[in-house]
């Protein structure tokens, strides 16, 4: 199933403008993973279950998954848009290992390529924030489409659907961001390099974040920019190490959610952003191809796979366009 977002009228942008007040959910600490390598991971809870930490029976659940150098807080307003949308929702979103507030990986996965430590992570917090073994709704952003996709592919009975949100489609290093992510694979390995006092600093330019904030937005309306510049000043300089930045930037150009697609088994959906600076709608196409060729059992209901393209937007979706994300997510959930 495809589809193309469009405006009501001709003289209406899909583009979005600066959320009202958020709910924020409540915060949980667990080590994950075997002892001498478990991982202190903080994740926030919204809807059904917020005080408890874990998925509670009888909920829709939904696993949120945020992308590189953000922190959960890059899909919270995807999330408090879902609270009206899905019945019963308890929402789930953890800080990747190494960003935001929880801790790095094991330091034996801080390699050039850590997507099995990280899949061996979400497999190991899936368990723990879902006893009960409920069908679980996994959603990913950009790095976070890589991620669950690998973990989609090796771990088929711990989810029963994936949505991807400008999902990686184009291998970084042949794509046209080629030399984009050659340099910033020079600056990622000068920050991990260079003595403390300098790599730090570098690594959190606010200038650098400014720079990348600015070409990924699309909207032209001054408070959204500013909001979205807030954002990411804001949180795109909580991480771990400077090992664990670069290790996980290595891992984010190495592979794609396009690579795992074919021995994905649960119906998946994409939401494309026709602007994407990370992707194209042709490598995307040709992703969605690949999901449609799956020799799986159509489900009990809705699609087995789902492509959804918005306009105007680009790699900012969650920001951009959060309200109509939401809502392609939970027709997805409802099997439309």
């Amino acid at each position: 199933m495809t589809s193309t977002v469009t405006p009501h009228s001709p003289n209406t942008s899909v583009l979005e403008g600066v959320p009202g007040p958020l709910i924020p959910g409540t915060g949980h600490e667990a080590r994950i993973g075997a002892d001498a390598q478990a991982v202190t991971t903080r994740y926030w809870q919204y809807g059904e279950g917020m005080g408890s930490g874990s998925f509670p029976e009888g909920c829709y659940p939904v696993l949120l998954v945020h992308g590189f150098r953000g922190d959960h807080h890059g899909l919270e307003i995807i999330a408090n848009y879902l609270l009206k949308l899905i019945p019963n929702v308890s929402i789930i979103s953890p800080d990747l290992p190494g960003f935001g507030r929880s801790g790095d990986l094991p330091e034996s996965a801080l390699d050039e390529d850590s997507i099995d430590a990280y899949v061996a992570w979400l497999q190991d917090f899936v368990e723990r924030t879902n006893p009960l073994g409920l069908p679980l709704h996994v959603v990913g952003h950009s790095f976070g489409s890589i991620l669950t996709s690998a973990f989609a592919a090796a771990h088929p009975a711990s989810l029963a659907r994936l949505s991807l949100i400008n999902p990686i489609s184009e291998p970084a290093l042949e794509g046209r961001q080629r030399v984009t992510s050659r340099l910033a694979s020079l600056y990622y390995r000068a920050g991990a390099a260079l003595p403390e006092k300098i790599g730090y600093p570098l690594l959190r330019s606010q200038l650098i974040t400014r720079l990348s904030s600015e070409v990924m937005m699309r909207t032209k309306d001054r408070a959204m920019r500013r909001f979205i510049n807030g954002q990411h000043a804001a949180y795109f300089g909580s991480f771990g190490s400077r090992r664990g930045v670069l290790s996980a930037y290595e891992a984010s150009i190495a592979h794609t959610a396009a690579e795992y697609a074919a021995a994905i088994r649960v119906p998946v959906q994409m939401l494309v952003a026709e602007d994407d600076d990370l992707g194209t709608p042709e490598t995307a196409r040709a992703m969605y191809a690949t999901l449609t060729s799956r020799n799986l059992p159509a489900p009990s209901s809705g699609p087995r796979e789902r492509l959804d393209m918005i306009p105007e937007v680009g790699h900012l979706i969650h920001y951009e366009t959060p309200r109509r994300a939401a809502e392609l997510i939970a027709d997805f959930a409802a099997g439309r």
